[in-house]
């Protein structure tokens, strides 16, 4: 991929994943903006991106593996996994802020009382490790064998990240049905396509030594 082709993939995905905090903030200055619940869509808009950032960012390897002309979309993978965890943590905090008032006994009672919110804290401590190691300075420091292994706890993070949307909504409410075929889908996608590729390698090899096999 070019240079000018890749810079302006990366605007797109620059401006794709500003797009949602950008609303929230003209809203807030915008009467009547944010509709009858502020608090509500804030926590909405927030946990609804920070999801779909995270099952998109999961998606990336298995997609970019169907063809050697998709290998260009490893380069936003770490940019995705970014915004994902900022938006978790705005997320956070505005439950802190506006639900909690800082109040570290309401919160303490929340984690007790509903289980979405400690499902919700979980998924966030686990994509805290992920941010904080996704410079290539923490790459050459842990080891590329450490690091992936490290990196694997976005699984974790995603099938938490579900569970904390099913918890959330009122029974009968099917909006994270779409998120939950999604991430089962992918995740059932990569121990596949590593299998494939193993025994396609595998055959590659063994006819290499048919070749090379004196008549």
């Amino acid at each position: 991929m070019n240079r000018p082709t890749l810079i302006i993939l990366k605007t797109a995905v620059w401006i794709a994943c500003l797009w949602p905090i950008g609303l929230l903030v003209y809203g807030a200055f915008t009467p009547n903006g944010l509709g009858p619940d502020p608090t509500a869509r804030i926590e909405f808009s927030t946990g609804y991106t920070t999801l779909m950032l995270l099952t998109i960012g999961l998606g990336i390897t298995p997609v970019r593996r169907l063809s050697p002309h998709l290998n260009w979309m490893i380069k936003f993978r770490r940019l995705v996994g970014l915004f994902a965890f900022f938006y978790g943590t705005v997320h956070m905090l505005a439950y802190v802020a506006l639900y909690a008032g800082f109040s570290v006994q309401t919160m303490l009672d929340d984690i007790a009382k509903r289980k979405f919110i400690t499902m919700g804290v979980a998924t966030w401590l686990l994509l805290v490790p992920l941010a904080l190691t996704s410079t290539n300075w923490a790459i050459r420091k842990l080891g590329g064998k450490r690091w992936n292994l490290l990196h694997k706890l976005v699984y974790i993070a995603v099938i938490c990240g579900v569970i904390h949307y099913w918890w959330q909504v009122k029974p009968g409410v099917i909006l994270p049905l779409p998120f939950t075929i999604a991430v089962a889908i992918l995740l059932l996608a990569r121990p596949i396509q590593t299998a494939l590729l193993k025994r396609k390698a595998k055959a590659a090899a063994s006819g290499r030594q048919v070749v090379q096999r004196p008549g």
